[in-house]
Order: C-alpha cells, then sequence, then structure tokens
C-alpha cells in the first residue's frame, strides 16, 4: 500500500500535476569549530609542517627516523597553541602501527595541549583509503571525524581541505569551499588554508611532477575568484614536495613546507618565481607562525646539519604579512 505522501505523488501525476520540487541543502557558511579561548585581540603563536611519514624507526629508505623525531619533540618544545599539519604524518595510513609510532614521536604535543589542525595527504590513504581515514580521524579528536573543515582561532581563520577527495564541479568539498570564502567572519584578519598537494609549485615540480594537479588548481581558482571581496590577508600551506619554496601570487602566500623528515626530495634549481633560493640541501624544517596586531610573521627553521652529532635549527627565511590600517 502507498503511503500518504506516495499516493499524493501518484495522484498529482496523473492528472498532470507535478510533485514540488526537493529542497536544496546549501552549504555551511558558518566556521565548522569556533575555539572560543582564543581571542581576536590577544596574540597567537603557531607552528606549520608536514611529510614526516612516522613509522617503524628502523625504516630508514623514505624516511629518517632520527630526524623525524627530532623534529617533533622540538615542535614540542617550541609549544604552540595551534599546530598545523599540511599531510603525510604516516607512512602507510591504513597501518595502525604507523600511527601508534606517530603517537608516540609526538607525545610532547599532548602532552603541553594545544591545539592541532591537520589535512589529509596521500600517505594517509595508503594501504586503502577506508581504514587509513578512519586511523587519520581517530588520532585527531579535535576535528570531530570531519575530513574537511574550518577552524575559528581568534583573528584567524584556518580551513583544512582533503586532498583526497574531487573538488571538481559538481563538488560538496568545492561548493562548501567557495561557501566558506564567501563568509569569512568579520573579525579575520588572516586566513590560512591547509592542503597538502601544492596549488603553485616551482619549475621543477612543474616539468617532472606535473604539479600544481588539476584539483589544486580548481581550487586555487574558487580562491582567486575570491579574493577581490575578502578583507582577509591569506596564506596557503602545502606539502608533498619534501622541501621548501615559497610563492606570492594576487596578493596571496604560496608555502610548501614539506621537510618534516620524509626523504628529501632534491631541487636542482629554483625558478625565479620562488621567493627562497638558497641552494642548501637537505631542507628539513618547520615555521613558526606569530600572529599579533594585525601582523603575520612566519620564520622558517631549517635543520643546520642533519648528520651532526647534535642535530640543532637555523633561521633561514622569513616573511610578514599585514592587514591594511595595521602599524
Amino acid at each position: 500500500m502507498l503511503g500518504w505522501s506516495s499516493a499524493l505523488i501518484a495522484v498529482s501525476a496523473m492528472r498532470g500535476w507535478s510533485a514540488p520540487p526537493a529542497p536544496i541543502s546549501l552549504p555551511d557558511t558558518n566556521p565548522t569549530f569556533n575555539f572560543s579561548q582564543f581571542s581576536a585581540d590577544k596574540p597567537i603563536r603557531m607552528i606549520a609542517y608536514g611529510d614526516m611519514r612516522f613509522t617503524d624507526p628502523a625504516v630508514t629508505k623514505g624516511t629518517n627516523p632520527r630526524v623525524r623525531r627530532w623534529l617533533a619533540e622540538r615542535v614540542g618544545a617550541e609549544r604552540p597553541e595551534v599546530l598545523l599539519l599540511t599531510g603525510d604524518m604516516p607512512f602507510t595510513g591504513a597501518n595502525y602501527r604507523d600511527w601508534q609510532v606517530y603517537a608516540v614521536e609526538t607525545a610532547s604535543w599532548r602532552a603541553d595541549g594545544f591545539l592541532t589542525l591537520p589535512t589529509l595527504g596521500n600517505h594517509e590513504i595508503y594501504g586503502g583509503a577506508q581504514a587509513g581515514i578512519e586511523n587519520y580521524l581517530r588520532a585527531f579528536p579535535a576535528i570531530q571525524n570531519r575530513r574537511y573543515y574550518s577552524a575559528l582561532i581568534g583573528n584567524v581563520e584556518v580551513i583544512s581541505l582533503d586532498a583526497t577527495m574531487g573538488v571538481g564541479p559538481p563538488s560538496q568539498q568545492g561548493e562548501w569551499f567557495a561557501a566558506q570564502l564567501g563568509h569569512l567572519p568579520s573579525q579575520v584578519q588572516f586566513l590560512f588554508i591547509l592542503y597538502h598537494v601544492p596549488w603553485v609549485a616551482d619549475r621543477q615540480s612543474q616539468m617532472f611532477a606535473h604539479l600544481p594537479t588539476k584539483e589544486a588548481l580548481t581550487l586555487r581558482g574558487i580562491l582567486e575568484a575570491h579574493l577581490a571581496k575578502m578583507h582577509a590577508r591569506v596564506v596557503v600551506f602545502n606539502g608533498h614536495i619534501h622541501n621548501y619554496e615559497r610563492f606570492e601570487r594576487l596578493g596571496v602566500e604560496y608555502v610548501i613546507t614539506g621537510g618534516g623528515g620524509a626523504e628529501p626530495y632534491p631541487l636542482l634549481y629554483r625558478g625565479k618565481a620562488d621567493q627562497y633560493q638558497d641552494p642548501g640541501f637537505p631542507v628539513y624544517h618547520y615555521l613558526t607562525l606569530e600572529v599579533s596586531d594585525g601582523k603575520m610573521h612566519a620564520t622558517m627553521w631549517k635543520v643546520r646539519d642533519p648528520e651532526a652529532a647534535e642535530l640543532s635549527v637555523e633561521e633561514k627565511d622569513e616573511f610578514t604579512l599585514q592587514v591594511e590600517g595595521a602599524r
């Protein structure tokens, strides 16, 4: 027997009528998370880095366990309020043992209780996408099972996008991203976007690794379509390339920070567009981000000598952004 609504639609069809269209589900324009412990008028200290490939310390091909662990401990010792991860945290995302190594080597992060905001990379789904994503979501409870999300942190908003998910039209993630850009809260002075695969890359990566990908260019296009109406300064943080690169395009800063411990990719030459021209190799590193009084100052800290008996870092790059009217 037909239910009441089904019977009504059937009768309407016989009389030449049509059922009313199903309601359209519009993308959410509000921040996914609002971390109210951060105030828009107080300084915020953050760190950004990625491509660690946590796995069994006995594995030395594809990842450097000594530098990887030292960098993770160094990041913890910096005591940031917020940590931004650009993806490829495990070596094999579907392998739960790799996530156990991640938990051990990053224990200081949880001991200090700072907020950790990740993004999905290709290694998160190595060995099986479903298991890898489940392990990833379990490792980062603050994002509450969200594969992409936004977080309001004082006068900073972080948008994290899923590089393992499609973004072209019609795409729920792409539509959501556009809606978020079109409705930034008025207090937001700086927008940080996390996406594992680069949106801008050096000439070498363009030629040999075919980067940026079509999906990355699609997302960059969505961002650029909104720039004229946006009041916030924007930094896009990517990984995937196991090196450090930095570009400026249409007022947006693009930073590739993939020096967290994965096997370094030699950069044989740097194109003129790359704001970082130091030929030193390898570039194991992390970035500190200081946000205060309408300004954001970023510093790249590079491991001085990965073979040294005692590891240390040196300042190798820096840049500052400020919003209009900031002193």
